[in-house]
């Protein structure tokens, strides 16, 4: 302990331990508070929340047995089943340590104590207290996301016939442990329907794990994936847990797996015959228990052919294959899609809530959405800042001549009016100045984008 860190209460009948602890312990932590009585516990944990607790085990006059110490040891621990308690005890032996184990104590130390020794110990379960901490907020966020689970595909939305094939499969398998492999081109939303699996998995409760395989370098791959240990590479100034490791209990989802080189999918393999990582730079096995979902855009089973992607790694993780459609399969979808996002971004940007025009529906429907569902939210995105009417025309949405999606590469965070000015600015650069021009693109009259100019200073 090198540093003031963490809340300490001390619990003991006898004074002078109370106050050898005090004296060595208030240089080391934030908080340091001892008490004589153990009746005083209940209001002590109900007032303040403590990272550590020593709790001596005998307080009645020539008790030795350890009785009252379990007791109390049970009555925190159902106050707060993160406690860490080490017990305290001048009378114990190795069957007393195994037992405060057993009923949950951290750890156990015999008086006199070693002040090195005891400083260690503390370090140690102030280091596992974060970590339980951290673990319960994980959990919490993720039963937070997994909340309304009466609400099936809540943000994988679609009643077309390919979208209702999608669903069932989902339906048959999300429970099970086969490894799933999501084909389909960008913006069909594997990324959704992975979540949507693990959200009505057996494994919802852990936690989800994403990895965009395209943007892992190669020099960084098996740090990233499998952790590494200080010290393995110039870089590496502390033990980190890599993205398998992270997900084991969870799902970890492999997206744009197509495009790893042959030598990286030789280690995906090895690892995922094994069921056990090795951290770089370190021998020793670590064990791992996910739920595997992979993602590709790319012909996977040509590539197969081609000798540009491993069959027995393709075996492995295509036990049920999904395919997600692009959204020129599965136009009648549009209307609840567009109703989706409009209610997205209309409570985003503190909006009144708009809705599509039947003309604007039409011209939707005759679109060919090279960029799938995702150009469809940019484009609503947009409309949703740029229009000033309630129902939403033809006009108010735009159709990338260059391939691009509307709005794609706007800061995150921007505020309404930053988003507003950044795109009228950039629309105008890009015809030269023309204000007609950019009227047009931007769907609005002369005079709408001049109040705008005005408005912005450009």
């Amino acid at each position: 302990m090198d540093r003031k860190n963490g809340k300490i209460l001390i619990v003991d009948d006898n004074e002078d331990i109370l106050s050898a602890a005090r004296l060595l312990l208030k240089q080391h932590a934030a908080l340091v508070q001892t008490e004589k009585d153990p009746e005083r516990l209940p209001n002590l944990l109900k007032n303040e929340t403590w990272d550590i607790i020593l709790l001596d085990m005998n307080f009645a006059k020539g008790a030795t047995g350890g009785e009252e110490g379990f007791d109390w040891l049970r009555r925190i621990k159902a106050a707060d089943p993160l406690a860490v308690v080490i017990l305290i005890t001048a009378y114990g032996d190795v069957d007393m340590a195994v037992r405060a184990i057993k009923e949950g104590a951290t750890d156990f130390i015999l008086k006199p104590w070693q002040n090195e020794k005891l400083l260690a110990t503390l370090a140690a379960c102030l280091s596992l207290r974060s970590s339980l901490l951290e673990a319960r907020t994980l959990r919490e966020k993720q039963d937070h996301l997994s909340a309304d689970l009466d609400r099936p595909f809540r943000d994988f939305l679609g009643k077309s016939p390919a979208m209702e094939e999608v669903f069932q499969t989902i339906d048959k398998v999300a429970r099970t442990e086969a490894s799933l492999l999501l084909l389909g081109e960008n913006g069909t939303g594997k990324e959704l329907a992975a979540r949507e699996i693990h959200r009505r998995s057996l494994r919802h409760r852990e936690i989800f794990v994403g990895v965009d395989m395209s943007a892992v370098p190669e020099t960084l791959f098996e740090s990233e994936l499998f952790g590494h240990v200080k010290g393995a590479f110039t870089d590496a100034r502390e033990d980190r847990a890599g993205r398998f490791e992270a997900a084991s209990g969870g799902t970890l989802f492999l997206d744009e797996i197509g495009n790893l080189p042959l030598p990286l999918q030789a280690k995906i393999l090895t690892v995922l015959e094994n069921r056990q990582i090795f951290r770089v730079g370190s021998s020793r096995p670590i064990p791992i228990d996910i739920r595997l979902i992979c993602a590709t855009n790319r012909p996977i089973h040509q590539m197969v052919a081609q000798n540009k992607f491993r069959q027995d790694l393709l075996y492995r993780i295509n036990t049920i294959e999904v395919r997600l459609p692009p959204l020129r399969e599965r136009l009648a979808d549009i209307p609840l899609l567009v109703e989706h996002f409009l209610s997205v971004y209309c409570k985003k940007y503190d909006l009144p809530l708009k809705k599509a025009g039947p003309q604007a529906l039409q011209k939707l429907e005759g679109y060919a959405w090279p960029g799938n569902v995702r150009e469809l939210r940019h484009a609503v995105e947009r409309a949703v800042i740029m229009s000033e009417d309630a129902v939403l025309r033809p006009d108010d949405f735009f159709f990338s001549t260059e391939g691009g999606a509307p709005g794609e590469g706007l800061p995150a965070g921007i505020s309404l009016e930053g988003m507003e000015r950044l795109m009228v600015d950039r629309i105008l650069n890009k015809h030269g100045g023309n204000v007609s021009k950019a009227a047009r693109e931007l769907g609005i009259s002369r005079a709408a984008l001049y109040r705008r100019l005005e408005k912005h200073g450009l």
